[in-house]
């Protein structure tokens, strides 16, 4: 960022008094946990940033700032750090969950017998657990109980948020009121919401998103081109919304937001991880080597794994290009060979009514 960056005051404390919310514990001090628990902070509203461990805290507390995913951004006064799961949560009126989807369970079952069930939950998490194929809103439901759920998602990189750049993201819930609960403790002039009553189409289009960004990422490390990359968003959508429709989500929604917003950063960032990591496959990396190196999670390459696991039941979804960054991950398929295929399959109609 160079100092004539145009930035805009992401908070501020004439807000708080309008919200509904006004204690807030974040789960996960990733990039994107202590980006939520910044803007909170920041807002007004007096919230706890939870740590998965004592040495993650103490880190923090010693920095005054996230060095490992946020280098340069101060933790605001008065934001509390903890890694004790009955003091994070005691007095919290909502908790918000940033918690990477595969440790997902195991991280909320150690607040199962703290969190009040009149505590509705947030979940910004993205992804799809893989031994179940479960969204992170059903696995907080079987973990947590029932409770007031809703999902924050959209295009918003948390190097860019924390640092007072605009974006916009939707907050969905199937309770209109928690929808705009979440949508006023979250507004501000820096990170626009807006509501959704459709949290399935939400979710999964934040999960599967990331798929499509391997694929284009791959795209970029074979150096296809511009032509080639539109089409894999282009057609990527549509198996996004197939796939959506066929879980019980609206196909609209996937042409929102949650869906091409969210596609279209995480296919052109330079902060995606997922885009990146699709790139070295395409250069020559295995799947192995560039995890090895990675510090933070790559959401894509688990929904993809989860995709066509053994609780997938695709039916008659037809999804090829995920079907093809599978085999290149998972399978030791040439990037090239599943390009080759996915251009030579049977050529057809565009569009076959709605979203099918």
């Amino acid at each position: 960022m160079t100092e004539t960056t145009p930035r805009i005051n992401a908070g501020s404390r004439a807000d708080a008094s309008s919200r509904e919310f006004s204690r807030a514990c974040v789960l996960g001090s990733g990039g994107w946990g202590t980006t939520l628990a910044i803007l909170l902070q920041r807002a007004g509203v007096e919230t706890t940033l939870w740590s998965a461990s004592l040495e993650r805290e103490a880190q923090l507390r010693q920095d005054g700032e996230n060095k490992r995913y946020l280098p340069g951004v101060p933790l605001p006064p008065g934001l509390t750090l903890s890694a004790d799961p009955s003091s994070a949560v005691k007095d919290a009126q909502v908790l918000v969950s940033c918690v990477p989807t595969q440790f997902l369970r195991a991280v909320v079952e150690r607040f199962e017998e703290w969190l009040p069930s009149a505590v509705p939950v947030v979940s910004a998490t993205k992804g799809l657990e893989i031994e179940t194929l479960k969204r992170p809103t059903e696995v907080l439901a079987e973990v947590l109980g029932q409770r007031g759920l809703c999902v924050l998602t959209g295009p918003s990189h948390a190097e860019e948020v924390a640092r007072g750049l605009p974006a916009t993201v939707v907050a969905a819930s199937s309770d209109p009121a928690l929808a705009r609960a979440t949508q006023s403790l979250f507004n501000s002039p820096g990170l626009r919401v807006y509501t959704s009553t459709d949290p399935i189409g939400a979710e999964l289009g934040g999960a599967l998103k990331n798929v499509i960004a391997i694929a284009a990422g791959i795209s970029d490390g074979l150096c296809l081109g511009d032509n080639a990359k539109a089409a894999l968003l282009t057609r990527g959508m549509a198996e996004m919304a197939r796939y959506g429709e066929s879980r019980g989500a609206r196909p609209e929604t996937f042409f929102g937001l949650a869906g091409i917003g969210d596609l279209a950063t995480t296919c052109y960032s330079r902060f995606s991880r997922n885009r990146a990591l699709g790139e070295k496959i395409g250069q020559g990396k295995t799947l192995q080597e560039i995890l090895s190196q990675m510090t933070m999670v790559a959401e894509g390459v688990w929904t993809t794994k989860a995709l066509f696991g053994p609780e997938a039941e695709h039916g008659n979804v037809d999804m090829p290009i995920a079907s093809e960054v599978h085999a290149v991950l998972f399978e030791g398929k040439d990037p090239r060979t599943a390009v080759l295929d996915l251009m030579r399959r049977e050529p057809t109609a565009e569009t076959k009514g709605r979203a099918k």
